[in-house]
């Protein structure tokens, strides 16, 4: 079995709000952790027990040093990580009491002027797909010219090797220059994915709301995965459906934890034959539920997701 992920897109730092409940302009103080969605996955898959190869670039800078050094520790491999004479990206980031986040600025940047959008398509080598489960991938880097045709490039290297491409839609307006343009985007890249995790408000921003919808909009795809945060999420895999209702765990940050789900959820199918991916989705959706859920009881993105034990232990414990 091909067992190994590309992860392709953002790797930056979440700043987060020291001070809950405040407008940016109110926080005092900022800590900052490394994230990113696709390295979020990278990693979480790592921590899980899977293999993964982050893509992506970084800026020729101390911080781009720190993520690249992440990455290292984490166990990810880093053959697809370029660097460019760019800043590396800092995301300044607000937060209630409760955990929600909200992606507040750049820092007086605008959103072009940071490494990760000069990602080099002629640079993403096909070497890399050579026994890959999955290439994940978020929509992010196609609001920018150079991300946008490293996308494109390794989507076509991705089907020339036959190479499962599972899209998370992760909507960020604060990245787009021009935020509507993105809907038309979004759905060329759903046009060309076998697997999609949208949350229930990029659904509603997409006109499609429900499974059916998608469906009815995308009927070639293999799996729909539609989350609703702590209340878990609608899916169907094949031509089984079914509702997962979460697991209500004390929360101190929500950053990554749609990465942590996606993340368990391509370690369980990539190592699943597709004619088992069926019969298997609901222990496949529970388990991806379950490490999304226990990556929100630490702070930050990567650091946060939890390894295969502590999975397995959590659900243990909800079963008896």
């Amino acid at each position: 079995m091909s067992t190994h992920v590309l992860c392709l897109g953002e790797m930056l730092l979440d700043c987060l709000a020291d001070q809950p409940d405040r407008p940016e302009a109110q926080v005092a103080s900022w800590t900052s952790y490394p994230g990113g969605a696709p390295a979020n996955v990278a990693c979480a898959l790592a921590a899980i027990g899977g293999k993964s190869c982050f893509v992506g670039c970084l800026g020729a800078d101390p911080e781009g040093e720190r993520l690249l050094a992440v990455l290292e520790r984490s166990g990810v491999n880093t053959a697809g990580v370029q660097r460019a004479p760019w800043p590396t990206r800092k995301v300044y980031v607000t937060r209630t009491a409760a955990g929600e986040r909200t992606f507040a600025s750049f820092g007086g940047h605008p959103p072009d002027a940071f490494a990760d959008t000069h990602l080099q398509a002629e640079k993403i080598t096909p070497d890399l797909f050579d026994g890959a489960a999955f290439l994940t991938l978020g929509t992010l880097m196609m609001a920018f010219p150079d991300s946008a045709r490293a996308v494109e490039g390794a989507l076509d290297l991705a089907d020339e090797r036959f190479v499962k491409i599972c899209l998370d839609v992760n909507w960020r307006p604060v990245f787009w220059e021009q935020p509507e343009q993105a809907p038309a985007v979004v759905r060329g890249l759903i046009e060309r994915c076998d697997v999609l995790k949208v949350s229930e408000e990029e659904a509603e921003w997409l006109g499609m709301p429900s499974i059916e919808a998608i469906t009815a909009a995308f009927d070639h795809l293999e799996g729909i995965l539609l989350t609703r945060g702590e209340n878990g999420c609608l899916w169907q895999v094949g031509e089984r459906r079914g509702e997962h209702l979460g697991y209500r765990v004390p929360t101190v940050d929500t950053t990554g934890a749609g990465d942590a789900f996606v993340a368990a959820l391509l370690h369980r199918l990539s190592r699943a034959p597709l004619r088992a991916w069926e019969s298997e989705a609901a222990a496949v959706v529970d388990y991806a539920c379950a490490a999304g859920a226990l990556s929100t009881m630490i702070p930050g993105g990567i650091g946060s997701t939890p390894d295969e034990a502590a999975v397995q232990a959590f659900l243990r414990a909800q079963a008896l």
